[in-house]
């Protein structure tokens, strides 16, 4: 039996870096803007912008909501956060990763710089 997709209600602007995520019956576009980044660092205390990765994508509970509340541009990020639950986490780390490789999307490589000397 195929498990039916529910259609996602809310425009996502790919284009944009914007990601989709449903929160149990809620859904939220997220989207890692240089601002609400900034936001969510300063309110997470990190210091780096790894560290504030290695949080994101180990679903620490805290930077997990932070994250929801911070980085939704559409949807009710409040009504996530109350139907959270543990089986959600694995989305959400998903999410935060999309939304966060917009950033290093079709950033120039440095081919030279990762050859190894023969």
């Amino acid at each position: 039996m195929a498990i039916e997709e529910k259609p996602f209600p809310l425009e996502v602007n790919g284009a944009r870096g914007e990601v989709a995520l449903w929160i149990g019956n809620v859904p939220l576009v997220l989207a890692a803007e240089m601002s609400r980044l900034a936001a969510l660092s300063t309110r997470l205390e990190c210091k780096s912008l790894e560290d504030l990765f290695l949080r994101l994508s180990g679903v620490e509970l805290v930077a997990t909501m932070a994250a929801l509340s911070l980085l939704a541009v559409r949807g009710d990020s409040a009504a996530a956060i109350r139907a959270l639950k543990l089986k959600h986490f694995n989305a959400c780390a998903a999410a935060f990763a999309a939304a966060l490789s917009h950033h290093f999307d079709g950033e120039p490589k440095n081919e030279d710089a990762a050859k190894t000397e023969s």
